[in-house]
């Protein structure tokens, strides 16, 4: 009976402590107990947090935690296990324990199957940035290329948004192939999926063989003269990532490859293209790119010496405010040009106006030190390719 009552008693102690607030609000199970019938090696833990426990459903190791911890599951509730699937599980040496992981849920983690998760995030399908540049130029030249007062063609115009959505992807296959050795050394593009290892070289040309096919369909849908000038286009493609090796000009042939498609989607409607209308629009694509590929290469620009690669970020340097809006300016100059020579209507130019104010937003209010705005100034270009478009629609509508 004296033994009972000694037990209740420390039983009624140990209950009365109260949890560390370090502790008790916190995304990771840390137990200030460790067995020592444990052991890992340092190389096979892929967890980044060598003394917590992740509560994924993928990672979860069971240990004993005392029930006077509290523990809030709800910051984690919505990570996947893109963490683990994505270069730690593959490759051992990434274990390290000084490794930072950032983990970022999206859609292609909740909704698609395992599988075809590290194929939709080769093809950047969860970033469609990169989607909308690539098709707002086509988009510009289907409509300029439209009757006056008629709207432009629909299936056209749904056949380059397909396009656009597998060149895109194509290209970033491409240029994760290529980029592998230097996405390892660079913080925002180590986890990419072939530079992670989490799919091998091999997987990566045969599913760039997919897209190509694809595309390739969609090519056929074309006239003569467009199939030609489209399949044209892939030398650039195939090219563009080399060049961050050999100029300080990579966002250049990135403007050349990206605004392809103002050439076009002229051409898939008219059989041929009209050069004072086409030319001074392909040209101004190519300066919008350099304006916000430049602004984006500032994320990486630390890395991108470490690395020795080039961009126009470490070509323009402290004058790179200057130099985008020398390209801003030639940017909505040519808009300007290709409008009047195709005879728009009014309304072109008052949306030109704003696009124009658009960029100019955009040039004098990004920090350039800063990765989070300069991201949010790229993504932000996605709406000065609408207001073009809607310019160039009702300015054919009225015209």
């Amino acid at each position: 009976m004296a033994s009972f009552c000694l037990v209740s008693r420390a039983s009624r102690r140990f209950l009365k402590v109260k949890p560390s607030p370090s502790l008790s609000r916190t995304p990771f199970a840390v137990s200030p107990y460790q067995p020592t019938t444990t052991t890992t090696s340092k190389n096979s833990n892929p967890n980044a947090y060598p003394n917590g426990t992740q509560l994924g459903p993928f990672t979860q190791r069971h240990r004993w935690t005392p029930s006077c911890v509290e523990f809030d599951l709800r910051p984690v509730a919505h990570i996947s296990s893109s963490s683990s699937s994505t270069g730690a599980k593959k490759d051992g040496n990434q274990g390290s324990n000084d490794v930072k992981v950032e983990v970022e849920a999206s859609w292609i983690d909740l909704y698609l199957p395992r599988q075809a998760r590290p194929y939709a995030k080769l093809a950047r399908l969860d970033r469609p940035i990169g989607t909308w540049l690539l098709a707002w130029p086509c988009m510009w030249s289907i409509t300029l290329a439209a009757s006056p007062g008629h709207l432009p063609d629909i299936k056209m115009m749904t056949l380059f948004g397909c396009g656009a959505l597998l060149l895109r992807g194509a290209g970033c296959t491409i240029n994760d192939l290529l980029d592998r050795d230097i996405d390892t050394m660079v913080e925002r593009t180590k986890l990419r999926p072939v530079a992670s290892g989490l799919l091998t070289p091999f997987q990566g040309i045969c599913f760039l063989g997919f897209q190509l096919l694809l595309g390739f369909g969609i090519l056929l849908q074309l006239n003569n003269y467009s199939r030609v000038l489209g399949a044209s286009s892939l030398l650039l493609v195939f090219s563009y990532p080399l060049m961050k090796r050999l100029t300080f000009w990579p966002q250049a042939f990135l403007g050349l490859t990206f605004n392809w498609g103002a050439l076009l989607g002229w051409a898939a409607v008219k059989g041929s293209i009209d050069p004072a209308i086409v030319l001074p629009l392909y040209l101004s694509g190519v300066c919008w790119t350099l304006v916000y590929d430049t602004i984006y290469a500032h994320q990486d620009k630390e890395d991108d010496l470490k690395v020795g690669v080039k961009s126009t970020a470490l070509r323009f340097g402290d004058s790179t405010k200057e130099w985008i809006t020398g390209f801003g300016i030639m940017c909505s100059s040519s808009l300007a040009l290709s409008g009047y020579n195709a005879e728009i209507g009014w309304p072109y130019y008052a949306f030109l106006g704003a696009a124009s104010g658009q960029l100019a937003w955009q040039i004098w209010t990004a920090d350039l030190s800063s990765r989070v705005d300069c991201n949010r100034k790229f993504v932000s270009n996605k709406w000065f390719g609408a207001i073009i478009f809607s310019g160039i629609l009702f300015g054919k509508l009225l015209s």
